[in-house]
């Protein structure tokens, strides 16, 4: 995030958007001003829906458990793994670094571009991430229990339609022979 200050206003830009915010204040050597600028630095995050909390770079190996299942032929309903041809993730990553970068690889292509993540959040506990595209009227969310290796990835199509479909896969994690 980029900072740039004059004596009676300041500019906050991120990397993720183009837009900016531009506010008067006092000099900058002012405590008020200071304060000024960290909450609307604060607010920016949270707008973006971005809170990064820690420095990590994990990788998972994840056993698929269960799939949930609603579109046109199933209204929400549960597949065990042993009855889907669907493979486990083997090398699923995620690597964050305060204040507002989350990398998630291994999951889908679409999310292994860090630029569409529209919320990103890092704590002791979770890691939740998520991603719209607007234009193709799909979206991917996923959060990871890191206590307990619980990953739970969901896909969304035809999201602002009545007949919106959901894959909800549920996997469990393992990192370096343990659980997370």
């Amino acid at each position: 995030m980029g900072l740039k200050s004059t004596k009676n206003s300041s500019t906050i830009n991120t990397d993720l958007t183009q837009s900016s915010a531009t506010f008067t204040d006092k000099p900058e050597k002012s405590e008020d001003g200071v304060l000024r600028r960290r909450i609307l630095q604060n607010f920016r995050l949270i707008w973006l829906d971005i809170n990064i909390n820690e420095d990590i770079n994990l990788e998972f190996k994840c056993s698929l458990e269960k799939k949930i299942i609603k579109n046109s032929e199933y209204n929400y309903q549960t597949f065990l793994a042993k009855d889907l041809k669907e493979k486990d993730l083997d090398k699923f990553k995620i690597q964050s670094k305060k204040p507002q970068t989350l990398l998630i690889t291994g999951l889908t292509l679409f999310l292994s571009e860090s630029a569409s993540l529209n919320v990103k959040v890092v704590n002791k506990d979770v890691v939740l991430f998520k991603s719209i595209d607007k234009e193709k009227n799909y979206s991917e969310s996923g959060i990871i229990t890191r206590k307990t290796g619980e990953l739970i990835h969901e896909i969304t199509k035809n999201i602002k339609s009545e007949n919106s479909e959901k894959y909800i896969s549920i996997y469990s994690c393992t990192e370096n022979d343990k659980k997370v």
